[in-house]
């Protein structure tokens, strides 16, 4: 479907549902859920202005994920709505105070709106697609779900280039993954299940598996190979960051490091996210973090512009 009939589809069917009758998050708890899953401590050290607009990013992805698993109701009116919505962002008068927070951002920075669409696409797919049959799938909604994140981020700072979009699509799509792992009782829940049936069947995993009250064999030697996958991808993270000086290599080092304490949390339970959803520590970022502004210093103690 291309942008212009979602969004001529999306008016169409929200015509008439104000922003009460849908019943939609309150913006300050979703606010705090990005501050607690998104703002790793490196972070908190940028200068105020910056901080609002990832924020103000970071609600936007937040709500329409809730808008997608959380609100009661037509999970696909509700982000017709919200494309609507952030169609009315871009002319300077949204309705939800989320896009009330982002408009300014958008008219500041001159932000695309692609991204915006691709991840309000991603949570129209979950509501279709519930198993991925392999990884390139997975890698497929990875680009809608987490790499314009990534892209935006880049955008906020002005160091958006063929090169580091790249490098940030593949940072992001690890950090989707060690989501995905870490939340495999939370997604069988929803009836989602984000671990490649091909890997599955390698490792001699079945889907029963995964509501045992504690993993396996089978699925901890799974997760112990998506680990490995993962910190490949976030080793690309580590020459983004040499790419970078300043803020932008503060906060990318930041994202990346909360990857790297991801995939710690999940080595330190012994790959059993049954049992409970293993969360990283604020400590393990901060020294990966700390790891990664070290490495790729250039003579004069900063990274390479």
């Amino acid at each position: 479907m291309t942008s212009a009939r979602r969004a001529a589809t999306g008016a169409a069917r929200s015509q008439s549902r104000s922003q009460g009758e849908l019943a939609l998050p309150e913006a300050e708890s979703i606010l705090d859920q990005a501050r607690a899953e998104n703002f790793p401590v490196a972070l908190r050290v940028l200068p105020r202005g910056v901080r609002q607009h990832l924020l103000a990013i970071y609600g936007f992805a937040r709500l329409a994920d809730d808008l997608g698993d959380e609100a009661p109701g037509d999970s696909l009116a509700h982000l017709d709505w919200l494309e609507a919505d952030l169609d009315r962002a871009y002319a300077g008068n949204p309705e939800h105070p989320l896009l009330q927070r982002l408009a300014p951002t958008l008219a500041a920075l001159d932000l695309p709106r692609q991204p915006f669409l691709d991840l309000i696409d991603a949570n129209r797919q979950d509501q279709r697609i519930r198993r991925y049959a392999s990884y390139a799938e997975l890698e497929q909604y990875c680009q809608l779900s987490a790499n314009p994140v990534g892209r935006l981020v880049l955008d906020v700072f002005g160091v958006a280039t063929p090169e580091r979009l790249g490098f940030s699509d593949a940072v992001c799509t690890g950090l989707q993954l060690v989501e995905h792992c870490q939340d495999v009782a939370e997604d069988l829940a929803r009836d989602r299940i984000y671990l490649p049936a091909e890997d599955l069947a390698r490792f001699g995993c079945r889907e029963l598996d995964l509501h045992a009250s504690s993993a396996g064999t089978a699925l901890r030697e799974l997760l112990c190979f998506q680990m490995d996958r993962v910190r490949g991808l976030l080793e690309v993270g580590e020459r983004l960051v040499g790419t970078l000086a300043g803020w932008p290599r503060l906060a990318v080092a930041g994202f990346t490091a909360g990857g790297y304490a991801a995939v710690d949390s999940i080595r330190r339970c012994d790959f059993d996210v049954l049992r409970e959803s293993p969360r990283t520590r604020r400590r393990d970022v901060l020294r990966h973090a700390l790891r990664l502004l070290w490495i790729g210093r250039g003579p004069d103690g900063a990274g390479h512009g």
